[in-house]
């Protein structure tokens, strides 16, 4: 007697963001990777940020920004304090923290748990 077995899943997940289209979200466009992956915990963005991008919150969701690419200028807005941001610089966001980043960059966004667009509030 032969017993089926599901197929087994493969070792890792490969995203090339390249092939993702980008989402327009409130800091401008964003390709989210790994979001129907149903064993990994979150999702993995790449953000372009406009310099107009809003400023919104997440009940739920914690993000980390890691900056990949971004002018002398950039900021990014945490509540009410503005820091100073550059490439390699990473900020972890709690749930509830209104934040917004200043200035046109690129950056990698971690977020725990899987992103879902009905957590994210405009200020």
């Amino acid at each position: 007697m032969t017993i089926a077995t599901p197929a087994a899943k493969p070792p890792y997940e490969l995203v090339d963001f390249a092939n993702i289209p980008p989402v327009a979200c409130p800091c401008g466009q964003a390709r989210r990777g790994l979001a129907e992956v149903d064993d990994y915990p979150g999702t993995i963005h790449v953000t372009e940020i406009s310099i107009d991008a809003k400023l919104h919150y997440h009940k739920r969701l914690t993000e980390t920004y890691y900056f990949l690419e971004c002018g002398p200028d950039a900021r990014m807005q945490l509540n009410d304090e503005i820091l100073p941001v550059q490439p390699g610089t990473c900020i972890m966001i709690r749930p509830g923290t209104r934040h917004r980043a200043l200035g046109r960059m690129k950056v990698l966004i971690v977020v725990y748990p899987k992103f879902d667009p009905a957590d994210e509030f405009e200020v």
